[in-house]
């Protein structure tokens, strides 16, 4: 992971002031950055998002291919993701420098979407056993600015909300053999329902308190951080200590606390410019992930 160089004095700086409710850039210990949320960014895309969290940029889209149910869940589609660090990103991304965090990375995502009501998985089915949608979903990392999981999971929330999937019809011939029919209206298709896909937050430890949206600085002096992934509702879905340091038990009670309740305000903010940007139309104008 991206990480910068502090002297002793710069380090004292910041936990002196986290301990105070006042941090470098001037928010308090639980408010997040300017999150900037665009979707519908990438046209060869079912859905596509991009999330710019401080120096934090993210890229991702999805893409919806028919494949074949998996045997354990055969009336069910099913999620891959796939994570790539830009070497653009940062210079310790270059060659295979990136390929551990974004496997971490790919396995956190695995894991906070590996239950029954963050999607319905049912809906992606066609045909059980035999045909299912299957959503490919690419992160890309353009930039790394701290509180990498965080911007990740906002991304993939925004870009599963833009996501179209085509509608499909399943007909039966008289031998009992099965076709597929694409509808022929572009607008007619499936949207996933994200209202339970969950947010991560993750909770920096510093010194004697917690911090949110950390920046690299700060990730810098924390030797501890817990990743929680909270739904709209507060519901904490799954949980991961990052980091070499220790934390005790009435650390992580107040880190969930904490999670549980930032996270549903950064839920009820991202629905909110979801559905406003959405209610513009195609006339909305695109900045692109070049802009």
């Amino acid at each position: 992971m991206a990480s910068v160089v502090l002297s002793e004095a710069e380090k004292v700086y910041i936990v002196h002031g986290v301990q105070e409710d006042l941090r470098v850039d001037g928010r308090g210990c639980e408010d997040y950055r300017c999150v900037e949320v665009e979707t519908d960014v990438v046209s060869n895309t079912s859905g596509s998002a991009r999330v710019k969290l401080g120096h934090t940029d993210i890229l991702v889209g999805v893409k919806a291919e028919m494949g074949t149910p998996k045997l354990e869940k055969p009336n069910e589609g099913y999620l891959e993701f796939f994570v790539d660090c830009s070497a653009n990103a940062t210079p310790e991304f270059e060659g295979r420098g990136g390929d551990d965090l974004g496997t971490e990375i790919a396995n956190t995502l695995y894991r906070i979407f590996n239950n029954k009501s963050s999607v319905d998985l049912k809906t992606l089915c066609i045909s059980p056993r035999e045909h299912c949608w299957v959503l490919y979903v690419d992160v890309l990392l353009l930039e790394c600015g701290g509180n990498l999981f965080d911007a990740i999971s906002i991304a993939v929330k925004a870009a599963l909300f833009n996501t179209s999937i085509p509608r499909v019809r399943v007909l039966e011939d008289e031998e009992g053999s099965k076709d597929i029919e694409l509808s022929d209206d572009p607008y007619d298709c499936i949207r996933l329902s994200v209202e339970n896909v969950p947010c991560i937050v993750t909770l920096c430890k510093i010194g004697y308190r917690h911090v949110v949206d950390a920046t690299l600085q700060e990730e810098a002096c924390s030797l501890a951080s817990l990743l929680v992934s909270v739904t709209s509702k507060g519901v904490v879905t799954c949980m991961r200590k990052v980091g070499k340091g220790s934390l005790d038990p009435e650390s992580i009670f107040e880190m969930m606390e904490t999670g549980k309740r930032v996270g549903k305000v950064l839920h009820a903010s991202l629905q909110s410019v979801l559905h406003k940007e959405e209610s513009l139309g195609p006339k909305r104008q695109k900045v692109g992930f070049l802009g």
